[in-house]
């Protein structure tokens, strides 16, 4: 019959046996599982009998010879087979290299055209850079040439189709009906240099700042601004009519779609200043030289080709005389 008392209630005798017994219970449980040694009766209790562990499920060993892996057994690797296997030889994927290759061929070929686009722009910013030296270096003065009936005129001046090109001006230029006088038109003598002609353009509002010679046509717009030969001059009554590139030759009227109403316009001569006060601004076709009429007022009239680089139409800036 096993004590129950609680500890309190022991000696320090029976305190220190029952923790001799515990120490040796516990030796001899740790040598039974190590060892297999079976304690005494007289020390531990009978404990029951470990069940056997349940055999390893083998219902799936009764389709071996069956089906498609009847047969199939694992076996050793074969060590005179195992290098055999390493040695195979790779096989190159002609494909994929043929795909990389030419993927990178189409890249060379973008990135050519990227540089040949940047070298032509570069080219044309370095001609625009020197038409603009050259026509800042003419604006004390400018040579004045002949003046010229409007008759003859078939399209607004500025355009981008130089004389020498194969069959002269772009056809869709030139209305059907006036084709065949293209060729009748011929330029007059130069006249004496008067005071009274434009020599220079200001336009503040935009940045312009550039010299204005005699003349429109394509040699003329090289070296500035072109004052339209048989307009009036700055100043008197009648319509002044003034063109420049916008993208090339120093692109002078670039910027000219940004004036605004109200913008201030300066024309120099070599004795005055006359200042214009925009009041209009249009966009048309190449074709309508209505705006080129002559006038009953003093009107300054500018014009370019638009949009800029692609040039089929004209901007078209009206300016009025200050009082």
């Amino acid at each position: 019959m096993k004590d129950r008392r609680p500890v309190d209630e022991l000696s320090i005798e029976e305190l220190e046996e029952t923790l001799r017994i515990r120490k040796a219970e516990a030796r001899l449980e740790r040598l039974r599982r190590t060892r297999g040694a079976v304690p005494p009766k007289d020390l531990l209790t009978p404990e029951p009998p470990t069940p056997e562990p349940s055999p390893l499920p083998d219902e799936h060993l009764r389709f071996q010879e069956e089906g498609a892996s009847a047969g199939f057994r694992a076996r050793a690797v074969d060590e005179e087979e195992k290098p055999r296997r390493e040695r195979r030889p790779l096989r190159v994927n002609w494909g994929w290299v043929g795909n990389k290759l030419l993927l990178v061929l189409e890249i060379v070929a973008f990135l050519g055209l990227i540089i040949t686009l940047l070298g032509m722009w570069q080219t044309l910013q370095e001609l625009n850079q020197q038409s603009h030296q050259a026509q800042q270096a003419q604006l004390p003065t400018a040579t004045p040439t002949a003046p010229s009936p409007l008759i003859g005129v078939f399209i607004l001046p500025s355009g981008h189709t130089p004389p020498d090109s194969p069959g002269g001006p772009a056809p869709e230029e030139i209305p059907p009906h006036l084709r065949d006088l293209v060729a009748a038109v011929t330029p007059l003598p130069a006249p004496t240099p008067g005071p009274e002609h434009a020599i220079r353009i200001h336009i503040p509002a935009i940045g312009v700042d550039a010299p204005v010679v005699e003349g429109d046509d394509w040699e003329s717009l090289k070296r500035g601004a072109g004052h339209h030969i048989g307009s009036a001059n700055p100043g008197e009554r009648g319509n002044c009519v003034i063109s420049a590139h916008d993208d090339i030759f120093g692109e002078i009227f670039r910027y000219l779609p940004d004036v605004e109403l109200g913008d201030i316009v300066e024309v120099y001569t070599t004795g005055q200043v006359y200042r214009y006060v925009v009041t209009q601004k249009r966009f048309i076709e190449p074709t309508d030289v209505s705006v080129m009429y002559p006038t009953s007022s003093p009107v300054l009239t500018l014009i370019s080709c638009y949009p800029y680089g692609i040039d089929t139409h004209r901007i078209v800036v009206i300016a009025e005389l200050e009082p």
